[in-house]
């Protein structure tokens, strides 16, 4: 009887080993404006005349959304579409461009993962040391070491998670109230399922998200083209016609090894021990490559040590390896680029563009008119108002376009708002309709502000007598 074979293969886990240079420091810069936008963004204070001063703040019970200056409400939803448009737009010009740099530098995974490595890297030691640690024994190093290196992923898991959490209310009142016990229940299970996810994402799966988690990985190849930028091996120099071959007497030197037709890779494997995802580049472009480009960092490192040329494992494109000239200006990068400013055209217009009042008229059908005892046509309408501007405004509401007719309020005799609130005022238009005329009736009713900070609103609305 044949033994079952399982259906996966286990994990093996990957170790990456520490690396210097120019592509790392423009990572390490990176993830340190992230973290620093992350985490300190709720505790920059933001003077308003109304509102709260925190810069930034989700307010959902206050149906507000403050980011600085802007100040976002419901029906502004829409910039939320154009946002999101924008976004897929950017990724997809920057793909096309430049390959997966989004999944090297700026990713959620990617940035988390790297600090959590950092601190693996802190406790355990360099590459040789947390091999050695795993294929040892348990005992109290191991113990130890494990312990405190979870431990501190579990801290950076939950300060992300309470951080999230701060963007929902006044961060100083969160936090006391948090560790007092008092913080709505809300805040606990959000915080308790980012810790959670965090943790395992960036600790436990690591590569495993972008391999087989994330559907960018996936479908990234349908952006690329000939003159998409990749970090890509140079296979003629580096394999020459013998193949590569470590350095040793007779295959010091590049002239020796280009006489012995041997290329300039040595098989150091700096490059496979310095990737996140554990991939040989040398191998050829794969879909678990970011782009984090550490491989060029590892590989540039060996090249200055021997006094060779850099360049062997590079940022380059499929079109400049076969001698040719990139071509970055072509239709597809064009077009994304295009549609890119377009969007953000619109969405600056459109939020430079929001008048100060939100206002909106619906015509009351049930019914639709009535008729009065003394012969006038009545009509009910519901005037919803917003005030969006950043100060208190003082309304008065009039009519345009239908002459002789009578505005009822009810007891309203005065609207004022405060920034952000609303109001639906109840209104009913009273009017002796000349004989012959059409129905509907288009009019307007004009909103003014009886201090004169914004310019008078007209909104159309129409007048129904059969």
């Amino acid at each position: 009887m044949s033994q079952s074979q399982p259906l996966y293969e286990a994990r093996i886990p990957i170790h990456p080993r520490s690396v210097k240079g120019r592509f790392r420091n423009l990572k390490t810069g990176i993830l340190l404006l992230a973290y620093g936008v992350f985490f300190g963004l709720p505790w920059i204070r933001w003077e308003r005349e109304y509102g709260p001063n925190q810069a930034v703040l989700f307010d959902i019970p206050g149906r507000q959304f403050h980011i600085f200056d802007l100040v976002v409400y419901p029906q502004d939803i829409f910039w939320l579409a154009g946002f999101l448009v924008l976004a897929a737009l950017l990724l997809f010009f920057v793909t096309g461009v430049a390959g997966r740099v989004f999944c090297g530098y700026f990713c959620f995974q990617t940035l988390w993962t790297d600090v959590f490595m950092w601190l693996e890297r802190k406790i355990q030691g360099e590459r040789p040391a947390r091999l050695r640690l795993a294929r040892q024994p348990w005992n109290a190093e191991k113990a130890l070491k494990y312990g405190a290196t979870h431990l501190s992923w579990l801290l950076v898991a939950f300060s992300t998670g309470l951080g999230f959490v701060l963007y929902w209310g006044n961060a100083p009142d969160i936090v006391a109230a948090f560790f007092t016990g008092q913080a709505v229940q809300a805040a606990y299970i959000t915080t308790g399922i980012l810790t959670a996810t965090t943790y395992t994402f960036a600790g436990l799966a690591r590569e495993q998200v972008c391999t087989f988690m994330c559907p960018y990985a996936r479908f990234q190849s349908v952006m690329f083209d000939r003159d998409t930028m990749i970090v890509s091996y140079d296979e003629t120099r580096g394999e020459g016609s013998a193949g590569r071959a470590k350095v040793k007497a007779g295959l010091k030197t590049r002239e020796e090894r280009q006489a012995a037709g041997v290329g300039d890779c040595i098989d150091c494997g700096y490059c496979v021990q310095v990737c996140p995802t554990g991939i040989d580049i040398r191998d050829g472009l794969q879909f678990q490559c970011i782009h984090c480009a550490l491989c060029i960092d590892a590989c540039d490192t060996i090249m200055d040590k021997q006094g060779w040329p850099r360049g062997l494992i590079a940022y380059t494109s499929e079109r400049e390896q076969e001698g040719g000239k990139t071509h970055f200006l072509k239709g597809k990068s064009i077009g994304y680029g295009a549609a890119v400013l377009i969007v953000i055209v619109a969405l600056v217009g459109s939020i430079l563009g929001r008048p100060p009042v939100d206002a909106s008229v619906n015509q009351v059908r049930q019914p639709l008119y009535v008729q009065m005892s003394d012969g006038r046509i009545q009509n009910g309408y519901e005037i919803r108002l917003n005030n969006t501007a950043d100060r208190e405004l003082d309304f008065e509401i009039g009519l345009a376009g239908l002459e002789g007719a009578e505005l009822d309020l009810g007891q309203l005799d005065r609207i004022r708002l405060e920034p952000g609130e609303r109001l639906t005022v109840v209104a009913r238009v009273r009017h002796e309709v000349p004989a012959g005329t059409s129905s509907p009736t288009p009019f307007r009713f004009v909103i003014t502000d009886r201090d004169g900070h914004i310019e008078p609103l007209e909104v159309s609305s129409q007048f129904s007598h059969r």
